[in-house]
């Protein structure tokens, strides 16, 4: 398994870099011109096909380039390039620093800090707030592989602090991003003032919940597109490879096996944030999630599975003893942060105000 991991890695670390596509297509080209060198009727038509295949690939490596490029020239990083550890992250920081702590944005899946612009640009009216994108996201750019939350737990606060923001912050994580900020408070309580976590992912739910295949199916399809734009296979603007291949890699925890290799490392236990003021916002039922009622033989085993991620949502309470729960606006789901954004700034700016004041 192991083992498997690291020829997998590998292999996102290649398909992440948007050049490859080029020397790929002429290897392809290359292959039919050594079928045709053969001489028999079979390997002329294999040629004749390599050949083909091989200048259609090249012909979308070179378009893939030229999207990159043009996207990167209409969309310039808004925030700061800072290195940590030989590869850059994008850290976009507005409003006045001022008494209070500054506010850190970490969107769900592996998104872009750009995911949580509305309420990043909300909050920093009032206070200093931050956003930031994971390696592979955004404008940083895609960093080492395996990607892992371990990881990434570790290359936040570096790139904080690189980019001159000051201690201590309150973290801001929705979903998948509410493990890593939880993670990033478990190692670094020095740095933390406060925790606000937004319907987080709960390993219970990875390591113990019915057969479910959709975050298999969003690894597959992020992989896959970025395998489509290598060769030029773009379904909008000219996105680069590598945040497919970095959520493909960092994916890879959320499954019972992957979880199995990682779990000491990236689960945040019943109190390990001590007493650490920590603000758990959830939606009061599944809304937006019924897909995981879907596969239930009867509405007793649908009944449990409710049951099952309903209280797996609230975990994360144990972590804290000074940690309180927050339930969302009637009607709201997982997306919550999209679907209510003055609400999750209400209650974000209401921690903020109730932490003590930072002496200059």
């Amino acid at each position: 398994m192991r083992r498997d991991g690291r020829m997998a890695n590998s292999l996102l670390a290649v398909v992440s870099r948007d050049w490859i596509g080029a020397p790929v297509a002429l290897a392809v080209a290359a292959a039919g011109g050594g079928l045709l060198a053969v001489g028999a009727p079979w390997s002329v038509a294999l040629a004749g096909l390599a050949l083909a295949v091989g200048v259609l690939l090249e012909v979308g490596a070179v378009r893939h380039l030229v999207l990159v490029a043009r996207e990167a020239r209409a969309h310039p990083p808004p925030g700061r390039l800072v290195d940590v550890g030989g590869h850059r992250m994008h850290v976009l920081a507005e409003g006045r620093a001022g008494a209070g702590p500054t506010v850190v944005w970490m969107p769900g899946g592996h998104a872009p800090g750009e995911d949580l612009r509305e309420l990043h640009t909300m909050l920093s009216a009032q206070a200093r707030s931050v956003l930031v994108d994971r390696p592979g996201t955004g404008w940083s750019d895609v960093g080492p592989f395996p990607r892992t939350t371990a990881a990434e737990a570790a290359e936040l606060p570096a790139a904080l602090e690189a980019a001159g923001e000051r201690a201590p912050f309150v973290f801001v994580g929705h979903s998948f991003g509410g493990l890593l900020v939880a993670n990033v408070a478990r190692r670094r309580p020095d740095l933390v003032a406060g925790l606000v976590l937004l319907d987080p992912t709960p390993l219970e739910v990875i390591a113990f919940a019915p057969p479910n295949g959709q975050l298999a199916a969003l690894r597959r399809g992020v992989l896959l597109m970025a395998v489509r734009q290598l060769f030029g296979a773009h379904r909008g603007p000219g996105g680069r490879t590598g945040p497919g291949c970095a959520a493909a890699s960092i994916f890879a925890e959320l499954s019972p096996s992957g979880l199995a290799q990682v779990g000491w490392d990236t689960v945040v236990y019943d109190g390990d944030l001590g007493d650490l003021p920590l603000v758990l916002v959830v939606p009061r039922d599944l809304i937006g999630g019924e897909a995981v009622l879907a596969g239930a033989r009867d509405a007793v085993e649908a009944e449990r599975i409710s049951r099952f991620y309903l209280r797996s949502r609230v975990r994360y309470l144990a972590a804290s003893t000074a940690s309180r729960l927050v339930y969302t606006p009637a009607g709201t789901g997982h997306d919550f942060p999209h679907e209510a954004p003055e609400f999750v700034v209400g209650v974000v700016g209401d921690l903020v105000r109730e932490l003590p004041v930072i002496s200059p």
